[in-house]
Order: C-alpha cells, then structure tokens, then sequence
C-alpha cells in the first residue's frame, strides 16, 4: 500500500509539474535524455520515466516550501503530500534506482579498501567468491569459502544467517512493512529458548530468506538503520529486471563473462548503486538480487554496499589510521574494522567497550554498544588484545571466531549458554549488597552496623564465631569477609558446596569453518572419492565453578596449556572433567569467554584456521 500510495503520488507531481513546464531530470546524462524514442529501449523508458517522477516530485516540494507564508503555513505533511518535507526528499531519491558512482566516489572506494598497491591475487580473491550455501547436506546452513581473504564478510553474514534460522524460524516467512531494522524479533535473547539441531532440515527457500534478512539487517545497522545502500553490477542488474523466464544463473554467468576489477575504473564502469530507506523495499530488492550476490562478485559487492550503506566519510572517521586499507596486505584478509562495521555498524579498529581516553584530546574507539552477535579472538588467549563485554555476551550466543589468518563462527543452540551460573548469580548479589554499604569510597570495608545490613539483606546467617572474628577489629573487609562465605555452607547463605557441583555448567557448542576442505566420501562404486565441503564440529563444554578472584586471576596469568597440571589441589577436585580435555586453539578462544572451560570433541580438532 505505501509503496502504491507512492507511485499515485509522483504521477501526481509529474502531471502538475507538465501543466507549465517539463521538469529536466537531474540524474540522467544529457545524451541518455536527448535520444529520441526510436532508438529508446524499455528498460531505459522506464528509467527516464522514474527520473521524470521523481523530479518533479523535488520541484513540487520545493515550490511549496518557498511559497508557504511563515505565520499561518499549514503543515509539512499538508505541503508534502502527507509527508515531511525531508521523509518525502527521502522517498524521491529512494526510487532514484541505479546511480553511478563519480570517478572521485570510486578511487575514494577503490584505494579505501585495496590502496594503491593490491596485488592482482588479492583482487581475484575478492572479486571471486560467491555468498553460497555448501552443497553438503550436513553443512548446508553454512556458506562454503573457496578463496582466502573474504572470510571476515563471509563469517558476519554466517553469524547472523545462523540467528535468523535457529532463533527466528517461524518469522523468514514474513516481512513486516515496519518491522525494526536491528531484528524483526519478537523473542526476547532474554528468555531461554533451545534451537533444533537438525541443521539439514532448512530447505533451500528458508535458507535464502535467512540471507536476504541477514544482509538486510546488516546493512540498516551500518546506515544507522535509517538507509541501506545495495550495491549490484549495472549490465547484469538490467538483465535479470528485464529477462522473462530466462535463468537468472545463466544470465549473470554470460554478464560476467570476462569482467575482472583491477582498477576503480573498472568499478565505475559496472557498479550500479541503489539507497532505500524502507527495510521492505530492501528486502524486496535484495531478494530480487539475491542470485547476483550468490555469483563469483557477491562477497565484493555485499562489503561495498555495507560500506557506503555507513557512508565512506564515516568509515574513515571510525578508524584509527585511515591511511591503511581494509583489506591487508599480503593475503588479502578482511581487517577487524570491515568485522566490526558488519557486527555493530561501525569500522572501528578496537573490540573493547567504548572510547579509551589516551589523554591530549586522543581517543581509541571501540565497540559502543551490545551486539546481536558476538567476537572472540585468539589474540585475546596469547594477551594481544582484551575483547569487551559488548562482543564476548551478545544477545544471540553466537559468535565470530577471529584467528591471525582466518574467521569462522562458534554458536549454541540454547541461550542459557550465557546466563550467570549460580556461584556467579550468588557473588554478585552478595558485593552488590556490600558495595551499596561501602562508606570508604571504593575501599572495600565496611563498619560492624554496615556489615549487619549486609547479612540482613543477602540471608546470610554466621557462626557467631565466624561473626565475632570479622568484626573484632571494628570494621570488615571485604576479602575476609569473602574467604568466609566461600567456606560456609550453601544452607547458612554461604557458597561452599561439598558436591563440586554448584554452579557447573555443561553444554554444547557449534563450531563452522566455511572453508572447503577435502574429505573422504564413500562413491556409488564402494570406493572413497575426494569431496570438498565445509567443517561443523560439535564440543562438549564443562565449566566449574569460580573461586576466589585471586584463583581465577591466578589462573589467567597461566598458559592454557599448563594451567590444568598447576591449578590447586581443591580447583583441581571441582574442575576434574568426566573425560580428558582436549586441546586446540579453539579452545583457548572459548576460555576467554568461559575461564577453566574443558572442551572435548569427536574426530578431527575444531581448526579455525
């Protein structure tokens, strides 16, 4: 209905504006507008027929605005048609299909994310790898990787395709004309909920609508969800609007026959640009679309439409060193920036929370707000980095895995994943409870009425000979006072659990890498034969408990790979797994998310490289 209220309005403006003189289209170049209608293509007669709308459309609006008085105007709804001026500028240019980049916009582009020195193997890297699903009935919710490089824009889409049919499976059949453009969720990430497993069970039509959500969501997060800027190729868009019946596979095959971007030349000459502010209009196009971003050059054009969907502006003022390109050299791999810009709208370099004050007027960025899905990285396991609360604990338990080389994606099925144990649950409302008493500034010790109110709120009942020793001294500290809860029994309020087993978590763990890996497949004959797909593994995860600060400081600042054999002898007792852990780099990166989690698998270690 909006959309046909829309046509119903520009046909309107077109027939006032003819009254007295025919508007002359801005967006057209002069000699597409001077060629007479024998030698007019449809496709093209359509264009000039939007341009033509959309035009007159602008000059109505502003000779309204111009001739309104001031002091008795009606309203800007009233002058626009029932729109605001500015929303009514924004629907003019939204049916404004296919622009052009100028030859400045494209080198800004270009050398923004290859520079001035991209080898010819980096180019073909990312002007070569399709958005696909794996073909493998076993992985085919994941997208299959074939080149290196575009693995960081592969993994985001992967992370957030994997939201849309674990969490969201009864909404990819809707589209909602308002729905929000961060999630059309009516499920709170609050409320648990358990995804099915069966992971070959999504057909083909629930899977391409997961893609297009996907892609969609991402690109209103990076236009501020107030526009998404959907970058095709010119000659192959054309085709598919104007083909009847025709393959659309087949077509888009023949267009890019031949066609290689070396250069922004070459950019301009084939990018057609087109900006909506309606999230069903962007879906509607990306559906339509969908089979040219599933081609060899989908990787390419989603990173571009992401980037001018936030704006190039914006992308270099989110940066720390503009001066770099997005895609590293040697090997061509997407830079954290290009991860984050698809995780939270931004292409900041930092995955800890907010802005780090450097002093001077300097500023660090980082991410500013929580994320529907998340980030873990190995460097944060080997101490290069801190990953912050916004990427470890978002609201999906779904996270992009970053190596020094590559990026996959570990998910659960179940959102409790990320709940509080209850050991955690009980400590954090005990210093809450304390804090609140706490008269000394932050100093960690209370007086003996303080502590009183403390115990009265959390039901905590001391031995009085407990009590009396803590408050001999006339004021308690906290970490005194901490030693005694951990050894009071759970029945007197305290955390001490002769079981080993209060506040243990169990549960599974998803772990996708999309790059195609060669695995031995049983043929027709009784032979094995070589088949590429991607890997999915399933871990078992167990968490013990945590103790005290200083125990699980103590075993932070211990290598993964020893800390079991020099943990203490009670750590040692609650942490015992039910089956010998197992090790791989994956698991590090999973303890930066869950301290002391003990990993195991069957077959071949998780690789995230």
């Amino acid at each position: 209905m909006a959309d046909q209220q829309e046509d119903e309005d520009l046909k309107m403006a077109l027939r006032m504006s003819m009254q007295n003189s025919l508007p002359e289209p801005k967006r057209s170049k002069p000699g597409e507008i001077a060629r007479s209608p024998a030698t007019t293509t449809p496709e093209e007669s359509r264009r000039l027929q939007r341009e033509l709308m959309a035009a007159a459309a602008e000059k109505r609006m502003m000779a309204a605005a111009k001739s309104a008085p001031s002091s008795s105007s009606p309203s800007k709804k009233e002058r626009s048609g029932g729109l605001g001026i500015k929303e009514a500028e924004m629907k003019a240019k939204e049916v404004n299909l296919g622009n052009e980049l100028s030859e400045k916009e494209a080198y800004h582009l270009f050398s923004m994310v290859f520079g001035s020195g991209a080898s010819k193997d980096i180019l073909a890297q990312w002007s070569n790898q399709g958005i696909r699903f794996s073909p493998d009935l076993e992985t085919s919710m994941g997208l299959v990787q074939h080149e290196g490089g575009p693995c960081g824009v592969l993994a985001t889409i992967q992370a957030f395709v994997l939201k849309h049919l674990l969490f969201f499976p009864d909404e990819l059949g809707k589209v909602a004309a308002n729905m929000p453009h961060n999630l059309y969720s009516r499920r709170s990430s609050k409320s648990q909920y358990v995804a099915s497993n069966n992971f070959s069970a999504f057909t083909e039509d629930a899977k391409t609508r997961a893609l297009v959500k996907s892609m969609s969501e991402i690109l209103f997060l990076c236009g501020n969800t107030k526009r998404a800027v959907i970058a095709t190729l010119s000659d192959v868009s054309n085709s598919i609007e104007g083909s009847e019946g025709s393959p659309k596979n087949l077509i888009i095959a023949q267009a890019l026959e031949g066609l290689s971007i070396e250069s922004a030349s070459d950019l301009q000459k084939v990018l057609k640009v087109d900006t909506f502010t309606s999230a069903t209009s962007a879906f509607k196009r990306l559906e339509a679309m969908i089979t040219i971003f599933q081609s060899r050059m989908g990787a390419l054009l989603f990173l571009i439409s992401a980037l001018l969907s936030r704006g190039l502006d914006r992308v270099q003022a989110d940066r720390d060193d503009p001066s770099l390109p997005l895609v590293t050299a040697p090997f061509g791999h997407a830079s954290q920036e290009i991860v984050n810009l698809l995780l939270c709208g931004q292409a900041v370099p930092n995955v800890f929370d907010g802005s780090m004050d450097l002093g001077g007027g300097m500023f660090l960025e980082g991410i500013p707000t929580s994320v529907e899905v998340g980030f873990l990285t190995l460097l944060e396991s080997l101490n290069f980095c801190k990953v912050g609360q916004n990427l470890k604990c978002p609201k999906w338990p779904i996270w992009v895995v970053g190596s020094e080389s590559h990026y996959t994606v570990l998910f659960a099925l179940d959102t409790a994943v990320q709940d509080e144990n209850e050991l955690e649950e009980r400590e954090s409302q005990i210093r809450k409870a304390f804090d609140a008493q706490d008269q000394s500034g932050g100093g960690g010790f209370l007086s003996v009425e303080c502590f009183h109110q403390v115990l009265r709120e959390t039901s905590i009942q001391l031995p009085s000979d407990k009590l009396d020793r803590l408050c001999s001294s006339g004021f308690i500290v906290w970490s005194e006072f901490w030693q005694v809860i951990l050894d009071l029994d759970k029945n007197m309020g305290g955390l001490k659990d002769s079981t080993g087993q209060m506040g243990r978590k169990i549960f599974d763990l998803y772990h996708f890498n999309g790059i195609a890996k060669s695995v031995l497949n049983g043929s027709q004959a009784g032979g094995e034969s070589p088949v590429q797909r991607p890997r999915l593994t399933k871990l078992k995860v167990s968490v013990p408990p945590r103790w005290t600060p200083e125990e699980f400081m103590a075993y932070v600042a211990v290598p993964s790979g020893i800390a079991g054999s020099e943990s203490s002898g009670k750590d040692a007792e609650v942490a015992k797994p039910e089956q010998p852990p197992q090790h791989a780099p994956l698991a590090d990166c999973i303890r930066t998310r869950w301290p002391r989690a003990v990993c195991n698998w069957i077959g071949d270690p998780p690789s995230i490289v």
